[in-house]
């Protein structure tokens, strides 16, 4: 597998992906996948073969870094494509911020834990999807 993963500006890319996975695959309404956080984010996608496979968001703001709308295609998953697009996310806020966040669909918390994420507060509902916060020194 040789995937790229960089900095974006093509958030229609991104978003694609993102209607893929949330969407489709899980159920998540389109309003609720959509947001007004887009164009004030850092946009993530990873590529193969010129194919979009994979992407993520990171919104900076005071001091933190948080990382969101992390999606793998399906036929990607397993791979190692979900840690990468993490680290690079942690890698891209290094310097922007001194924390980073995530909410954390509840079966991920053990694979975020392994990418030096600590689980913070109680489980939410996100979308009709069980998270927890999920945080890491920078």
């Amino acid at each position: 597998m040789s995937v790229t993963i960089a900095l974006t500006d093509d958030i229609e890319a991104c978003r694609t992906l993102r209607r893929v996975v949330f969407v489709d695959e899980q159920g998540v309404s389109e309003t609720d996948e959509i947001d007004d956080l887009d164009d004030v984010c850092l946009h993530l996608l990873a590529v193969e073969n010129d194919i979009p496979v994979g992407a993520a968001r990171v919104h900076i703001t005071k001091g933190l870094a948080k990382i969101g709308r992390v999606c793998v295609l399906k036929s990607h998953r397993g791979t190692g494509l979900g840690a990468s697009l993490i680290r690079k996310a942690l890698d891209v806020s290094r310097g922007k911020a001194a924390q980073a966040k995530l909410g954390a669909q509840t079966h991920a918390i053990g694979f975020y834990e392994t990418l030096g994420f600590t689980a913070s507060g109680p489980i939410f509902d996100d979308a009709g999807i069980p998270h927890r916060n999920m945080l890491r020194d920078l």
